[in-house]
Parts: structure tokens; C-alpha cells; sequence
């Protein structure tokens, strides 16, 4: 096997690690939190807000760290935080709402969600500041 390869693989494993613990997560709390039918789903929306946060936290430590391990991003971000959050679980609970005469509750799901998740990216970096993480000032 190539160096390239074994590299490809590495990345592929903790894609599918991550990807599995994460999507695990969401189905359990999906569980804990079903949605009635045509009603808000609010277990999609705190799993995509709260992974959102999560991702932004993320990418703040990533980016303050000089040299992070080469799988951290592919396994928490892509792997663990891309499986736990369902942006199209999302996009059928929207349509649902709409086949199910509920145009008001879908646009406050569809805004509500975009509005949320852009503010909980932000917030999870600001968290991290907080936490004294240093920031990273990129060369204009």
C-alpha cells in the first residue's frame, strides 16, 4: 500500500468511527425526544443547533493548535459532529409540514434552524475564547 493510500485509509476509518458514533447519538436522542406527527420537531432542531455549537468550539481549538493530529478534523468534525447533526432529516420534516398544512410552522423550522445553527457556529467559538484558547489571527 502507498503512502497516499494508507493516508486515505486513515482518514476513511476515522470518517466511519466518528460517523458512527455520532449518527448513534442523534438516534438516540430522536428516541428520547420523538416528533408527533406534523408536530415541531424539536430533537432535530437541538441536535442541529447544539452540533453547530459543538463544530464552531471545534474549529476555534483546531485552528489555535499549530499542528493538530491529522485525523482530529476528519473523525470530530467530519465523522462524530457530520453524523450527529441531519440536515435532511431536516429538509423532511420541512416538507412534512408543508404536505401536512403547517406553511407557518415550516417556515419557522426552515428560518429557525439556518438563524440557529449560523449563531451556535459563532457561539461555540466565542465559548472557546472564553475559555482562554488563544485566537488565531490569519494575515490579511
Amino acid at each position: 500500500m502507498t503512502p497516499i493510500e494508507e493516508t486515505a485509509r486513515g482518514v476513511v476509518v476515522a470518517v466511519a468511527a466518528g460517523g458512527a458514533i455520532g449518527s448513534a447519538a442523534r438516534y438516540g436522542l430522536a428516541l428520547a425526544w420523538p416528533t408527533p406527527v406534523a408536530g415541531f420537531p424539536w430533537a432535530t432542531l437541538l441536535t442541529n443547533v447544539s452540533g453547530c455549537v459543538l463544530l464552531g468550539a471545534l474549529m476555534q481549538v483546531i485552528a489555535a493548535r499549530i499542528a493538530p493530529h491529522r485525523l482530529v478534523r476528519p473523525f470530530l468534525g467530519t465523522g462524530v459532529l457530520g453524523g450527529f447533526t441531519t440536515f435532511s432529516t431536516y429538509a423532511v420534516e420541512s416538507r412534512s409540514l408543508l404536505a401536512a398544512g403547517r406553511p407557518a410552522l415550516a417556515a419557522a423550522y426552515v428560518l429557525g434552524t439556518l438563524v440557529g445553527a449560523l449563531l451556535a457556529v459563532r457561539l461555540g467559538m466565542l465559548i472557546v475564547r472564553w475559555l482562554g484558547f488563544p485566537t488565531v489571527r490569519h494575515p490579511s
